[in-house]
Order: C-alpha cells, then structure tokens, then sequence
C-alpha cells in the first residue's frame, strides 16, 4: 500500500478515544472537564480503583466544564476518575420484539425472559409533531369504560389526563383502558411508582396478559434521570408503531413523578425554585413530552391517557393545572364517588373531552347532554331530596332524574374485569334517556 494512502486511512481512524476527568462530585451531580461534550451526549463513568462504571448525561455547560446527571447511584466514583463520550444524543432499540416484553428505560428486559433482539434504534428526545402536520381527530377511539365511551367520548389521537388523588382508583382505570381498548399497540409506562405495583398492576389490573403490550418502568429507587428519560423512552415506543401506520394507546402513570423527577434535577443544577418548588423547567418539559401524541397525516395515530396525581385532591396544582392546558380533555376521579360504591368514580360534571361533540352521533349527543342535565339536578337538590324536604310534581325535570337515578348510577358502575363495546354503551344511554331520532333533529339543524 502506498505510504500517502496508509497516511490517508490512519488519519481518517479515530484511534484514541476522547475522554474527561471528574473534578466535582455529589450525590446528584457530577462536575468534569477536558472534553468537549454537547447538552444531551450520554457518558461513562469509569472508576480509576474499582473500574466500576456507571452512566450519565451531560444536563448543563459551563465554560469548560460540563455537568452530568448520572442515571445511577454514584457510591465510590471519586475526583480524577475518568468520563468517556458514548453518543450524540440518547438512543433506544425499538421493534416488534419489545411487544409482550417489561423493560427499563433503556430497552433491557426486567422480566426474566431472556434478551430482546430489536434491529432499529430511535432517539428519546424529538419534536413534536408539526402542528400542520398533525390529521383531524374524527374517529372514536373506544376504550371499553362505559362512562368514558358515553359521557366523555375519545378520539383517535386525543390527549386525555386522569386527575386523581392517592388511593382513589387510577391504577384500575388504567387497567380498565388498557384491556378494553380498540388498539394494536399499547405502550404503558410506568413512572416513579413503587416496585410493588409494577407486578401487582401487570396481574391484578391487566390479568397477566401482555399481548400486544410494551411496559416500560422507573421505579421511585430509579435515580431522577432514568425517571424523567423513562417517560420520553416510552414515548419513542408508541411513535415507533406509530409511524409504521398503527393507532396506539398510550398510558403513562404518572405524570406528577416525572416532574419531581425534573425538579430533583434542576434544583440540583441550581434553578431558582417556583410554585411548590417545582423549577422553570419542570413546566417546560411538560408539552415537551405531551405534544408528542397525536395523530399525524400519512400516518398512525397515538392516543394518549396521562395521570396525574393532585395532592389533597387540589385540582389546582401546578402540575394539574399546566397539563390541564396542555390536553384535550381531562377526567376527574372523585373520592366522595368511592365512598358511594361508584366504581370506576369518574367525576362526569367536572370532566370533559374537547372533541367528544366532533366525532358523535346526534343521538349520542343529545342523550349526553341530558345525562349530564338530570344529574347536574340530581347533585343540586341532592340534599332536599334527602330530608324529604322535595315534594313529588314541583319539578318535571328534577321528578324524572330521580325517577332514573339508579338507572344512571348502574350505567356509571363498571366491574374492573367487565368490558363493554362503543356501541352497547352508547345505545344503553340512548335508551335510558329516552332519544329519538326525531327529538334530536333540532342539533342538526342548528
């Protein structure tokens, strides 16, 4: 080989590796420099005693320096060990065996059923969806819950938040949803939750069938950046199927964790604290992540259900109230429902769907429309009602929503195992509120 051209191919090889030396080091935060690094690029940190290594992201850039966040714990990493460059960016193996599959944020499996081969790769971190680019929801997305499927109907790529507070049923709707949903593909992440409901919610709310599934979990002893990257990793699943042209659900729990997972790490970092500690940038990941679902012309679709758990049931919590603007609808879970052995307790008059009256039939429309009503009536005089203070005939309206008041407390009511059709659930409403066709002309007109 001439000598010009074995220069040539020497000078193109990268044959020493790049590398920093910590200088600065926390329980949170590790502070090195010596390297060029880019917000965002993933590091190794190798141990210079142990050769023990661990690995982080580069979150903030000062000067020469750079600041990484490190995924796991650091326990005996010390000044002068060395940080060496892995990638631009953070990538995750996707494909058709992730389906059935538990896996952390990166892709590994954590339920003992031997590895996954994907051959493809995605990004965590991408842009939403252009807003021009993004399809007209006009198709029901059936979820097998009558009260959704009736009173709060979902479309094929709408964005909806469960508000709840502890202990009052989020983690059976979601099961409820996941089982009875109309969708090929169903990614569920779940985030910041104890490791204890991880298998109690894949056996007890999802009945150990994973067909069809991804889940994706970062417990709360997961560091904060595999509890922030866990949610976004989930995300790069669903838009994965997604963009091959399949419809998905996508359920994260809970959308509280992650942010607390940020705030962990911008305080660490040193942003100012705001509304209950929460940083700037805890409200600002927030579409970041949220505006990733939806519905894409050309493409698939993903439907999106996040949780969002509000302290002393607070419906104006920071993070209830920013994901509230963000989404297309939000359903309210009620702790007073729970004690009435309303099962799920979806709050009907505090929830809402914003494109429920776009996708549905007239019919549907106007039995909607006067459930809510003589329920509406039902809460108002509920306290006349019960000291017999109401005399019968003084209200034609008020006389028929008692009339149906079990009738519509049974529709509310919803076995956690029980699914039910779009169809069978709207036609029992119809036929409960007494719709015509003819006495639903009137919208139609209008």
């Amino acid at each position: 080989m001439p000598f010009k051209a074995l220069r040539e191919r020497i000078t193109s090889q990268k044959l020493s590796v790049p590398f920093g030396t910590v200088v600065r080091i926390s329980a949170t935060v590790i502070v090195a420099e010596g390297m060029h690094a880019s917000i965002g690029d993933t590091v190794t940190i190798v141990s210079q005693v142990s050769g023990d290594e661990t690995l982080g992201m580069v979150t903030e850039i000062e000067g020469l320096r750079f600041f990484i966040t490190p995924f796991r714990f650091i326990e005996g990493f010390r000044t002068g060990d060395k940080v060496y460059l892995n990638q631009n960016g953070l990538n995750i193996p996707v494909g058709d065996a992730l389906l059935g599959r538990v896996v952390d944020p990166f892709m590994r499996p954590i339920d003992g059923r031997g590895p996954i081969h994907c051959l493809q790769s995605e990004a965590i971190m991408k842009e939403p969806i252009a807003a021009m680019k993004r399809g007209m929801i006009d198709e029901v997305f059936s979820v097998g819950v009558k009260t959704v499927d009736g009173l709060l109907t979902c479309g094929k790529g709408q964005k909806l938040g469960i508000f709840a507070g502890s202990g009052v049923g989020k983690s059976t709707l979601m099961g409820m949803i996941v089982r009875g949903a109309e969708a090929p593909v169903k990614v569920v992440a779940l985030i910041g939750e104890r490791g204890r409901e991880v298998p109690e919610f894949i056996q007890k709310n999802l009945g150990g069938n994973l067909e069809n599934t991804v889940i994706i979990v970062a417990t709360s002893d997961d560091s904060p950046l595999m509890r922030k990257y866990g949610a976004f990793a989930a995300m790069s699943v669903a838009e994965f199927f997604k963009n091959r042209g399949q419809d998905v659900l996508f359920i994260m729990d809970s959308v509280t964790r992650f942010a607390m997972a940020q705030r962990e790490i911008g305080l660490a970092l040193g942003e100012p604290p705001t509304s209950k500690g929460y940083p700037p940038s805890a409200l600002t990941l927030l579409p970041q992540l949220m505006e990733r679902a939806g519905k894409e012309e050309g493409k698939g679709s993903i439907t999106a259900f996040f949780t969002i758990l509000v302290e002393g049931d607070d419906l104006s919590d920071p993070i209830a109230d920013q994901s509230r603007s963000i989404l297309d609808g939000h359903i309210v879970l009620s702790r007073e429902l729970t004690d009435f052995g309303i099962y799920p307790p979806i709050h009907i008059l505090n929830s809402a769907s914003r494109v429920m009256n776009d996708i549905i039939s007239v019919e549907h429309f106007e039995a909607a429309k006067k459930f809510r009503r003589l329920y509406t009536l039902l809460k108002e005089n509920e306290m006349l009602i019960r000291i017999g203070a109401y005399v019968k005939g003084s209200d034609r309206e008020l006389d028929e929503a008692i009339e149906k008041k079990e009738a519509m407390e049974r529709f509310m009511s919803q076995g956690a195992m029980y699914k039910t059709t779009f169809r069978e659930s709207v036609e029992a409403m119809i036929a409960m509120m007494g719709i015509s066709p003819k006495g639903a002309v009137a919208r139609d007109q209008a």
